[in-house]
């Protein structure tokens, strides 16, 4: 594993740009054929890459969506937040995209589309990312967190303070579905 266990300052998190889209989708797709094996099918994993986990262009464009690149210029993991409705997915989701703005004072912003390559998994990159995210929401304003988790990212999650509230079914290319966790935090609550 080497210095990226415990040296989180091998990370350079910075604000994701058109030129980062072809370099965010090539992560996104080892990211869910290496990491969510365990919980969603072949079937499932491959109509997701192609509907809803896919780049998001809503997100960096408004300046939201945040790329983790590792020493010697790698991609390693990307994630962001959004001031917009809509919880999760990218252009290409099946269901309808929820562009309207959100209202900071009683709204919760959106933890939206994080993922780590597997080269980099279970080094703290996804709570690197998860806070880099946090952070700039409340810097918006927000003081309540959204997201629509993958089955493999709900025990982080967990442990970083959201708390579960449902689970549903999220249609995906080849007839599949594939279930998708609704998880809130509100910002005073612990960030372990």
């Amino acid at each position: 594993m080497g210095f990226y266990t415990s040296r989180m300052d091998k990370f350079h998190m910075r604000v994701a740009g058109g030129d980062d889209v072809a370099a965010i989708r090539e992560l996104i797709q080892a990211s869910v054929r290496g990491l969510q094996v365990a919980d969603y099918s072949l079937a499932q994993r491959e109509g997701a890459l192609a509907t809803v986990f896919t780049v998001d262009s809503q997100l960096i464009a408004d300046g939201t969506y945040f790329v983790a690149i590792a020493e010697g210029g790698v991609m390693a993991g990307c994630g962001g937040w959004s001031f917009r409705k809509t919880l999760y997915g990218g252009d290409h989701q099946m269901e309808k995209i929820a562009p309207e703005r959100l209202d900071a004072q009683k709204d919760a912003a959106k933890i939206r589309a994080i993922f780590v390559h597997p080269d980099f998994a279970r080094m703290g990159l996804g709570s690197l990312i998860l806070a880099t995210a946090e952070e700039a929401a409340k810097a918006e304003g927000f003081t309540r967190f959204e997201m629509g988790s993958t089955l493999t990212g709900v025990t982080l999650y967990e442990q970083k303070g959201y708390r579960e509230v449902e689970r549903k079914k999220v249609p995906v290319s080849g007839g599949e579905t594939i279930e998708v966790v609704r998880m809130v935090k509100v910002a005073s609550e612990t960030c372990r």
